[in-house]
């Protein structure tokens, strides 16, 4: 019979006791493992995120409980708005070209007016 081999925690270092595919001793220590692993690469993607609901956030505090809304585009910068980060582009019936931060869009008028829309949910 060959002696087994102690299995060590993957983050502490500790002998892992237990199931034989186990790789942290506890919970914490697979967090803590995983966080660190994981922290590097996600803080691109939380600043992308953190800007992209900024820009919802925005859109909707101006469309408010209207169906649409037109701004001066300035407003919108005042207020922080990033026009270069949205989720995804429409091209509608009539040929404009809609950006829009989740179901908040927008698109841009003449003489730097804003026109904001809500999306409808679809079902």
């Amino acid at each position: 019979m060959e002696p087994t081999e102690q299995r060590k925690c993957l983050e502490c270092n500790e002998i892992i006791k237990g199931r034989i595919d186990k790789k942290y001793c506890n919970d914490m220590c697979r967090n803590s493992f995983n966080n660190r692993l994981n922290s590097d690469s996600n803080n691109y993607v939380r600043n992308i995120n953190n800007t992209l609901r900024k820009n919802r956030r925005i859109l909707e505090a101006f469309l408010n409980e209207n169906e649409k809304i037109t701004v001066p585009k300035q407003k919108l910068m005042d207020k922080g708005f990033n026009f270069s980060f949205y989720t995804n582009q429409t091209v509608s019936k009539n040929n404009n070209q809609y950006l829009f931060c989740y179901e908040y869009g927008y698109t841009g008028l003449e003489k730097d007016i804003t026109l904001i829309i809500k999306r409808e949910e679809e079902r």
